[in-house]
C-alpha cells in the first residue's frame, strides 16, 4: 500500500481540518443530557492490573516487583506516539536518549535497553531492541523493570516493553482526528470498532502522518493500519485475529552526529544550531516496512482451568543511506580541530530483514490446599528468529562540510551494504507460576528453563546450544486498606556472542536482582477517586559481562567473561484520577550504576544514559460543571539528572556527560458533545539541550518544542 493510499484512509471521513492538538485521555465518553454539566470519564487511567507481568490476571498490587502500566488514557493525555515519549512520567526508565529520532525509539530502563513485546510475543528487533512501532494502535504499554526471563526467557536485566495491541469491541464506537503542528505536522487518523453479527465483533485503526523535524531538510512520513477481529466461538471460548502493517520513510537525515565542539563544548565559532543537518538531504533516505499476524486463543474449561495461546509472525524490513558527520577536521593530528567549523563525512548503508514466528501456549488455573490458595499458570513458548544483517561504510568521494554554512547537492556515489550477519535462532523453555495466598500473604514462585540454539548461517558458520534456568521468588502482605509491601529475588539470563582466543563460544550474561516495595492501590477510597503507588529500592548486579582479555598482546582483543555492573536504586511512581476532573502522573528515581568489575578502563564508570536523578510530574484539571464545563489543561515538568554519554576505552578514556535538563509541557483542551478541540506542547518553553553526547564527532539534541493542535469527533 503506497502513501497516498494511506492518506486517503487515514483521513477518510473527516470534515474539519484540525486547530487543536491531541489531549483525547480524558473524554472517552461524555453526557450530553445537560448543556452546563458536561461528565467526562477515562476509566482506564488509574492501572489495575497486567497480564504481562504474570501471563495471567493478577492485581498489579498483588505483583511483587516494578511494572508500570501507561493506559490508552494516558497516551493520549499528550498526544505520545512512541514508547520514548510514553516514558516521560515513569519511574526507571528514560527515552529519547538521541533528541527526535523518526526511526525507532531509544529506551534506558535501570542501566540497560529493554527488549520490546507486542501482545506478550517478542517482536521483529534488529540491531536495535525495538521496532519503533506507532503507539496509536496499542491499548497500553506495559514495563516490566528486573529480570523478566522466569516468565519470557532470555531478556536483559533491566527488564522488558510490551505493547498491548486494541482490541475490538462489542459496542459500536470509533473516533476520527486531525492534527497540525509546527514542523510542518499533519496526521490524520481514525479508529472504529463494533459488532459485526451477534458472535463476531471487528474494529480497524489507521493513521497518515507527514511532518518535518527540527533538523534542516529532514522529512518523514508514517502509514499504519490494523485491523483486529474477534470470535465468540461459545460462551467458553474465545479467538482474537491481530494484525498491523506500518511503512516509515525519513528522508535527508544526517542522524545527528554533530560535534562535541559547539555542541557540548565551547567553540569559539559560537554554538552549532539545533538545526544542523551534516547529511546530503538528497541523498540520505531511510525506508522500513513493518507488519505482523497473529491471534490470542482462550478456552475455558469446567472446573475454572483456562487454555491460553497466543501466536503471531512479525517481520520487519529496513533500509537505509546515508551520509554522516565524523568530527571536525584535524589535518595535523594534534587533537585541535583546524578551524571549529569543517567536518569531515563518511558514507554509510545498512539494511535488515528479520522475520520472527513465536507461538506461546499455557494453561491456567485455581485451586486450594486447605488454607492455602493456589493460582498457577505453567506453559511452554517458542521462537524463530531470522536475522540477515547488511552494512557498508567508506570514505571515498564524500566532501567536507561547513557545520555553520552547509552547502548540500552533492553526488553521492552509491554503496551497496554487504552482508555482515546471517543468524538464525531459536528459543523453547518451559515455565510455571505459582502464586499461593493464605490471608493476607502472598506468596509468588516461578521458574523456567530455557533451550537456545544459535545457528551462524553464513559457509562455515557455527553452531551454538545454550541452555538456562530462570527464576523469581516473592513475598508480599495486601491489608485491608490496599497497602501491600513485598520483597523479591529474580535472576535473568541473555545469549552473548562471540568466544574468546580458544575459540570457546561465550556463556550466557546472567542478572540477579533483590527488590523491595510497598505498594497502594487506594481501594478504600470512593469509587470516583482511585490511585495506585508504588515505592521499590533494589540491586541488581550483572555478571559474566565481556571486558578485554588481560593477556592480549598490543595488537590483539580477545574478551573474557569476568567483568561485571551494579545497578542500585529508588524508585517512587503515583498515578492519581479524582472526581473525573483531577489526573495526576508523579515520578522519582535515583540510580546508582557502575561498572564492577573490568580489565579496562571503564570500572568505575557509570552506565551511558543512566542519570542518577529524574524528577517528573504532571497534572490535569478538567472543569465538570458552569459556564465552564469541558473545559481543561494540564501542565507537566520532567528533570533528568547530567549522565554517562558512554563508558571509557582505550580508544576513548574520556567519559562525556550530559548535562541535566529541565523541560516542561502543557495542554488546553475543550469537549462539547462528541468533539474534543485541543492544543498540547512540549518541551513548552523550547530548552536547547544536548541529550546524548559519548564522543568529540558524535552528539545529539533533544527534542525542542512541539506544538499539535487537533480536532476530535467521537462516535
Amino acid at each position: 500500500m503506497n502513501h497516498h493510499s494511506f492518506r486517503r484512509l487515514a483521513l477518510a471521513g473527516a470534515s474539519l481540518a484540525a486547530l487543536a492538538g491531541a489531549f483525547p485521555a480524558f473524554a472517552q465518553e461524555a453526557d450530553t443530557t445537560a448543556v452546563e454539566e458536561l461528565v467526562v470519564t477515562a476509566p482506564n487511567y488509574v492501572p489495575q492490573g497486567s497480564i504481562a507481568a504474570n501471563k495471567t490476571d493478577i492485581p498489579l498490587v498483588e505483583t511483587p516487583a516494578s511494572v508500570t502500566v501507561i493506559t490508552r488514557d494516558q497516551i493520549d493525555l499528550l498526544d505520545w506516539n512512541t514508547l520514548s515519549q510514553t516514558v516521560r512520567y515513569t519511574a526507571g526508565v528514560t527515552g529519547e536518549n538521541y533528541g527526535p529520532d523518526e526511526r525507532i525509539d531509544w529506551l534506558t530502563q535501570r542501566g540497560f535497553n529493554p527488549v520490546q513485546y507486542v501482545d506478550g510475543l517478542q517482536a521483529s528487533i534488529g540491531s536495535i531492541s525495538n521496532t519503533g512501532l506507532d503507539l496509536y494502535g496499542a491499548e497500553s504499554v506495559e514495563i516490566l523493570k528486573g529480570p523478566a526471563s522466569a516468565l519470557y526467557g532470555q531478556t536483559p536485566p533491566g527488564g522488558i516493553v510490551n505493547v498491548t495491541s486494541r482490541r475490538p469491541r462489542s459496542t459500536f464506537g470509533g473516533e476520527v482526528e486531525v492534527q497540525a503542528g509546527n514542523w510542518d505536522h499533519l496526521q490524520g487518523n481514525f479508529d472504529v470498532t463494533g459488532a459485526v453479527t451477534d458472535s463476531v465483533s471487528a474494529r480497524l485503526t489507521g493513521l497518515y502522518r507527514d511532518r518535518g523535524t527540527q533538523t534542516r531538510g529532514v522529512e518523514s512520513r508514517r502509514g499504519y493500519i490494523a485491523p483486529a477481529a474477534t470470535i465468540r466461538l461459545s460462551d467458553a471460548t474465545r479467538i482474537t485475529f491481530l494484525s498491523y502493517y506500518q511503512d516509515d520513510e525519513v528522508t535527508g537525515d544526517g542522524g545527528g552526529f554533530l560535534p562535541a565542539y559547539g555542541a557540548l563544548l565551547p567553540n569559539p565559532l559560537g554554538r552549532i544550531p539545533t538545526t544542523a543537518n551534516l547529511g546530503e538531504t538528497s541523498y540520505n533516505r531511510f525506508e522500513r516496512q513493518h507488519w505482523g499476524v497473529g491471534y490470542d486463543f482462550t478456552h475455558r474449561f469446567a472446573g475454572g482451568l483456562t487454555l491460553q495461546q497466543n501466536l503471531k509472525f512479525t517481520s520487519l524490513d529496513s533500509d537505509q543511506r546515508g551520509i554522516g558527520g565524523n568530527g571536525f577536521v584535524d589535518a595535523d593530528f594534534n587533537g585541535v580541530p583546524d578551524d571549529y567549523r569543517t567536518v569531515s563525512r563518511y558514507s554509510f548503508s545498512f539494511a535488515e530483514e528479520v522475520d520472527t514466528f513465536a507461538v506461546d501456549t499455557r494453561l491456567a488455573g485455581e485451586f486450594s490446599t486447605g488454607a492455602f490458595e493456589h493460582k498457577v499458570v505453567g506453559g511452554i513458548d517458542y521462537r524463530r528468529y531470522d536475522y540477515l544483517g547488511s552494512s557498508a561504510f567508506g570514505f571515498g568521494g564524500i566532501p567536507n562540510i561547513d557545520v555553520f554554512a552547509p552547502v548540500y547537492g552533492y553526488a553521492i556515489p552509491e554503496l551497496p551494504p554487504v552482508p555482515f550477519s546471517r543468524q538464525l535462532q531459536t528459543q523453547t523453555g518451559l515455565y510455571v507460576q505459582d502464586q499461593i495466598k493464605s490471608g493476607g500473604f502472598i506468596v509468588t514462585l516461578g521458574a523456567r528453563h530455557d533451550w537456545v540454539e544459535t545457528e551462524d548461517r553464513f559457509p562455515g558458520g557455527a553452531t551454538i546450544d545454550d541452555n538456562d534456568v530462570s527464576w523469581r521468588a516473592g513475598l508480599s502482605y495486601l491489608f485491608d486498606n490496599g497497602v501491600a509491601p513485598y520483597v523479591s529475588v529474580a535472576r535473568s539470563f541473555q545469549p552473548t556472542a562471540g568466544a574468546d582466543r580458544n575459540g570457546n563460544a561465550f556463556e550466557p550474561t546472567t542478572g540477579e536482582q533483590v527488590e523491595a516495595g510497598v505498594k497502594w492501590d487506594a481501594r478504600n477510597l470512593p469509587e470516583d477517586k482511585k490511585l495506585f503507588a508504588t515505592v521499590a529500592v533494589y540491586r541488581l548486579t550483572q555478571q559474566n559481562v565481556l571486558t578485554p582479555d588481560p593477556t592480549n598482546l598490543p595488537a590483539e582483543s580477545f574478551q573474557v567473561q569476568t567483568g561485571e555492573v551494579e545497578v542500585k536504586g529508588f524508585e517512587v511512581e503515583v498515578v492519581g484520577r479524582f472526581n473525573e476532573r483531577l489526573s495526576f502522573n508523579a515520578a522519582y528515581t535515583w540510580t546508582d550504576s557502575e561498572v564492577t568489575r573490568s580489565n579496562g578502563p571503564d570500572l568505575g564508570n557509570e552506565l551511558p544514559v543512566t542519570p542518577e536523578h529524574k524528577v517528573s510530574a504532571l497534572v490535569d484539571y478538567t472543569f465538570q460543571d458552569g459556564g465552564l464545563a469541558g473545559l481543561g489543561a494540564s501542565f507537566g515538568v520532567r528533570y533528568l539528572g547530567e549522565s554517562a554519554g558512554n563508558l571509557a576505552a582505550s580508544y576513548q578514556p574520556l567519559v562525556f556527560i550530559n548535562p541535566s535538563v529541565t523541560l516542561f509541557d502543557g495542554s488546553i483542551h475543550y469537549d462539547r458533545d462528541d468533539w474534543r478541540l485541543a492544543l498540547t506542547a512540549s518541551n513548552l518553553f523550547d530548552e536547547e539541550y544536548v541529550a546524548r553526547c559519548y564522543s568529540f564527532a558524535n552528539c545529539f539534541y533533544g527534542t525542542r518544542r512541539v506544538v499539535t493542535a487537533s480536532l476530535t469527533r467521537r462516535f
